[in-house]
């Protein structure tokens, strides 16, 4: 039974008394306790570890002392860190289903607020104080008894960086078993950091090379955009005509939570490469363009809590009143998703022209969509073909271009010619992808999402803009500008968000009018 006297899904309960699949992962848990090997059974070890953080669950919701919670809820956090991958998961299970709403309760609450509904006529005070107290019972009701449990770990020295990483835990937990409970467990809490993580809430602070060294490591291990090599690597982008700016809280000293790096320079910049490697081109206080370069979330746990958004605001505002002269704030972004999306596309174009739209019906791995299409203009075709010197009627553009980009050197890259061919078809089809694929009326780049939603318009496309292996595996070296112009963010927004019109400059729009 659970903590209210209801007796628990025996379907659900076999999945945390039983055996579960192990992890397809090998790694550290988030927490960095081991993720076990599979076992046959649960030991008895197990369970008994799952009854103590089962029993401790239910204390520190139950505490009506000020001064018990707080060791009740070091245990339970002690008492977590201790388990194994698959104990922590049944123990996520247990919170989930175990500690959830009294449904009962809710219910007879709906049937009384019913009853004390009127038929229009004029309401007694006692009777709209009922309702009004019916309706403040019927709110507390709804909440689970795990969000009662969250704010008190909250309130804990420690308790939030614990439930950030449990959220981690709680995330891969979702992916791997999908259960309703699990989701509306992870959606409680992602609404909870939400509000706890106010922009109100976090400190903005710049990272500078005279930080603590624990901090700098931290950076060099959170950098998701463009990897730190080394120390010098470092000290450059925190060092004359480059910035870091990162969020803290005051619950997690120490490590922030989301942070970005920054360029001051004069002009609009279209290479990451001339952005990391070499010296700023003016003094600080004649810049007039920022360019930010790089933006990292450091926390698993905080997935789909935008606090990018925010930063980006402080950032831009904050620079304003340091640097007055700085009326350009850019972005200088990849775009990851582009060969993701480019590539399958290709293959199955050059499958229809290879076997034809009736065989490929008959296929037992058909192609997802019957629409044909050629992605190459006839000049653009023709020039791959005379390029690499081959026969334009044994071999096709598009099966020269798959596999110049499917190549695993990359030699195209090394080849003036090759590269001046490729660059009409790509970026041609790079901006496509950024302004006209979308997913759900939304963009289906995660980067043009992010910034456009953000106010940003999509302003130049730069040709091998990163030459990094990296660049060139996912983007084909093809690097984007996104401009936040201050006057025309909230307008840009809400285009997006209301219509889904992604605001761009005329030279993405040429680009826009030559598709085929």
């Amino acid at each position: 039974m659970d903590i209210n006297g209801k007796q628990v899904d025996p379907e659900v309960d076999k999945l945390f008394t039983q055996q579960m699949p192990p992890t397809p992962k090998a790694s550290q848990s988030l927490h960095g306790g081991s993720k076990s090997e599979a076992s046959l059974f649960l030991s008895d070890n197990s369970k008994r570890a799952l009854e103590k953080i089962r029993d401790l669950m239910r204390d520190a919701i139950q505490m009506k002392k000020n001064e018990l919670p707080d060791l009740t809820l070091s245990k339970l956090r002690e008492e977590y860190l201790k388990l194994d991958w698959e104990s922590r998961q049944r123990a996520l299970l247990v919170l989930a289903t175990q500690f959830g709403v009294d449904r009962k309760r809710v219910h007879d609450l709906i049937s009384h607020y019913e009853s004390l509904s009127t038929d229009g006529g004029e309401e007694s005070d006692a009777a709209e104080a009922a309702r009004y107290r019916t309706e403040h019972d019927l709110r507390s009701a709804l909440m689970p008894l795990s969000a009662r449990l969250f704010e008190q770990m909250n309130g804990q020295a420690g308790g939030l960086k614990f439930l950030v990483d449990l959220r981690a835990d709680l995330i891969a937990t979702v992916k791997e078993k999908n259960l309703a409970a699990l989701r509306a467990l992870d959606s409680e809490l992602k609404g909870m950091f939400a509000t706890w993580l106010g922009p109100a809430c976090l400190e903005l602070q710049q990272i500078t090379w005279a930080n603590s060294a624990a901090l700098l490591e931290r950076i060099v291990v959170y950098e998701a955009v463009h990897p730190i090599s080394n120390l010098y690597d470092l000290k450059r982008r925190l060092g004359v005509g480059r910035r870091c700016y990162g969020y803290f809280h005051p619950a997690i000293p120490g490590e922030p939570l989301v942070f970005i790096e920054v360029a001051l320079t004069n002009e609009i910049v279209g290479s990451i490469q001339n952005v990391l490697f070499e010296e700023p081109p003016i003094a600080e206080e004649e810049a007039t363009t920022a360019i930010f370069y790089s933006i990292s979330s450091t926390q698993t746990g905080l997935a789909g809590i935008d606090l990018g958004h925010f930063l980006i605001k402080r950032v831009v505002r904050l620079l304003r009143q340091e640097i007055p002269n700085i009326q350009t704030f850019v972005t200088l972004s990849p775009i990851p998703g582009f060969l993701k999306w480019l590539l399958p596309k290709l293959k199955l174009q050059i499958r229809y022209a290879q076997v034809g739209a009736e065989d490929i019906i008959e296929m037992s791995d058909p192609p997802s969509t019957t629409f044909k299409e050629n992605l190459l203009l006839p000049e653009e075709e023709s020039n791959l073909v005379e390029a690499c010197g081959k026969d334009k009627e044994s071999i096709s553009g598009m099966q020269i271009l798959h596999d110049l980009l499917t190549s695993s050197d990359h030699e195209w890259a090394k080849s003036a010619k090759l590269v001046e061919v490729l660059r009409a078809p790509l970026m041609r089809l790079c901006a496509r992808y950024l302004i006209v694929e979308k997913k759900r009326g939304r963009a289906l780049d995660q980067v043009t999402n992010f910034h456009v939603r953000n106010g940003a318009s999509v302003e130049r496309l730069n040709w091998m803009g990163d030459t990094s292996i990296k660049g060139l595996e996912t983007s084909a070296g093809i690097m984007v500008n996104y401009i936040y112009r201050l006057e025309n963010i909230d307008t840009n927004n809400q285009a997006y968000l209301n219509k889904g019109i992604i605001a761009a400059s005329p030279a993405i729009e040429q680009y826009l009018q030559s598709r085929l």
